[in-house]
């Protein structure tokens, strides 16, 4: 049963989210008067959040793969190489990034994340595709299927790289067009922009121990047994 509705969970997340990449990159125009960053260099590619619903597109695809020619087994004697990518990409990327989600700095100041002016342009039921589910089904996959976390110094190198390369992008982009993805940022001062960053890394770095530690709570026990009922059976 749990295999089922794995599968059917996977690939309705994957429809998911590649319906909202495709839906903000072909449909959300926003005009030139209304929002200015929107039409600057790098267009959708600037956001933070479309590269997250990328990612998590990404990911659900290797979660469908991993069901057709890998394992969701507990506690596998020898895991598949999609098996192994699933599960590091899961815990450098999948969970950590997927829950700094942009509703919070929406509590703060929503005209510094997503002005009201944008709703026209932006549907609500994309806002909350690209953001709340985000966050739902990445909870859903860790309470429904088990995987084993990478060495810390690999998954928070993936993590620390992921976070670095966006952003390197994100400043080459104001190089090029004098435009921050994000208004927040450009009304800080120097020090204080570097504190946000400071501060939004150290987040990730925590939400990636967070995972690490509600997974092991969730599936190491599943896994104690399953391998000792292994060892009784022999």
């Amino acid at each position: 049963m749990r295999e089922k509705l794995l599968v059917v969970f996977h690939a309705a997340a994957f429809a998911q989210f590649f319906f909202a990449v495709y839906y903000d990159y072909t449909y959300t125009r926003v005009p030139v008067q209304i929002g200015k960053v929107h039409n600057a260099y790098g267009g959708k590619f600037k956001f933070l959040t479309f590269w997250n619903a990328i990612a998590q597109t990404i990911f659900f695809l290797l979660c469908m793969l991993n069901d057709i020619f890998g394992t969701n087994s507990v506690n596998p004697k020898k895991r598949p190489f999609i098996r192994q990518f699933k599960d590091y990409f899961y815990a450098a990327i999948g969970y950590p990034v997927s829950m700094v989600s942009q509703q919070l700095l929406m509590f703060i100041d929503r005209e510094l994340v997503l002005p009201k002016a944008l709703d026209p342009y932006f549907p609500w039921w994309l806002n909350h595709l690209m953001h709340t589910m985000i966050m739902i089904t990445t909870v859903l996959e860790m309470l429904m299927a088990p995987r084993q976390y990478p060495k810390r110094s690999k998954g928070l190198g993936g993590l620390a790289f992921f976070m670095l390369a966006y952003l390197s992008w994100m400043h080459f982009v104001w190089y090029k067009s004098g435009v921050w993805a994000y208004p927040i940022i450009e009304i800080l001062t120097v020090p204080l922009r570097v504190a946000f960053y400071l501060t939004i890394l150290t987040l990730v770095t925590g939400l990636y121990f967070i995972g690490e530690t509600v997974d092991r709570l969730i599936w190491g026990k599943i896994a104690k047994s399953v391998e000792k009922s292994g060892k009784k059976k022999k």
